[in-house]
Parts: C-alpha cells; sequence; structure tokens
C-alpha cells in the first residue's frame, strides 16, 4: 500500500509508526493508495483525515493513524511525544473556562479559543483573532491579535501549537 502524506501531517505518521509513505503537498500527484491529511483537505484517493489544531486533535490523531497502522500506541507512548511541549501538555485534555469573550475569524481558530477556555462572540468581545490571511478583510480595529496560518509555522504540529498558544496566553 502507497501512503501519501502532505508536510503539515508527516510528523504524526512518524510519530504513528509509519516508515513507507511518500510527502507531497498535493497527494493527488501522486499514485497512492491512501493519503493522510488535514480534514479539511480533499483527495480523490481513499483518505484518512486527521485534525491538528489543538493537543487533544493530535493526541487523537496519533491515535488514529497508529490504529491504521496497527502499531496500537498506548496513551502514555503518545502523551510521552508532549514531553517537551510545555503549552501542549497543559491543554492536552483540559477544562480551562474564561471569562473573556473573543470574536474568531477562522474554524481553526475556532477550536483553539475553545480549547483555551474563552467565550466566542459577534458582537462586544474583548479581543478579535484572525489568522494572517484574513489581515486585510477585518473589520474591527481595536484588540486584534494575528495568529501565523499554515504557510508561516512550523510543520511540527507541537511547535505550531506552541507558537500559537503562547500568543493567546498573552490575553490571559
Amino acid at each position: 500500500m502507497k501512503i501519501v502524506t502532505t508536510p503539515m501531517c508527516e510528523e504524526i505518521v512518524k510519530l504513528a509508526g509509519i516508515s513507507d509513505y511518500v510527502v507531497n503537498k498535493y497527494p493527488d500527484e501522486e499514485e497512492g493508495d491512501l493519503a493522510i491529511l488535514l480534514s479539511e483537505s480533499k483527495v480523490k484517493m481513499d483518505s484518512l483525515p486527521i485534525k491538528l489544531n489543538t493537543p487533544m486533535q493530535v493526541f487523537e490523531s496519533i491515535r488514529k493513524v497508529s490504529e491504521f497502522a496497527a502499531n496500537n500506541l498506548s496513551d502514555d507512548d503518545i502523551k510521552s511525544f508532549f514531553k517537551d511541549y510545555n503549552l501542549c501538555r497543559k491543554y492536552l485534555g483540559s477544562d480551562f473556562k474564561r471569562d473573556i469573550d473573543v470574536k474568531v475569524y477562522s474554524e481553526f481558530l475556532k477550536d483553539i479559543v475553545l480549547d483555551m477556555g474563552f467565550n466566542i462572540v459577534e458582537n462586544n468581545p474583548q479581543y478579535v483573532i484572525y489568522p494572517d490571511y484574513l489581515k486585510e478583510t477585518v473589520s474591527e480595529i481595536d484588540n486584534l491579535v494575528e495568529i501565523p496560518s499554515h504557510s508561516f509555522v512550523s510543520l511540527n504540529p507541537f511547535e505550531r501549537i506552541e507558537a500559537r498558544y503562547s500568543i493567546l496566553e498573552t490575553l490571559i
């Protein structure tokens, strides 16, 4: 079976114990049998979609790919991958609630702000959180918080989370 993964998902594929795969930003360019890619991506071949926006999504994605590969990593095995990432560990399985109202532009950012315990509102937010690629379309003026998108962050999902969460932690 030829597995194709995208650069954003490669680290999960490796951690889950798959060593024979091809990396291509555009999996359909390959003659693969299965694509492991972000859930919002669409391909013609069979796929195993994963999400990597929050620590729990990373955890579940490693588990899902590990089960597919018949490696069946234990929870402790998976948690060991988080050991060098303080914010990932802090928010893994957390249930924070914060009295901070935010307006959010982007589905991937909604996952993150909900995970961190912020309240999503449409009117009178304390902060407006948006991805860098929407900078020109955000109409609010005050309390803007720009978060780097896929193009401007590490391919490592743990480092991506650390970078994004550290920006939002300054609001707490």
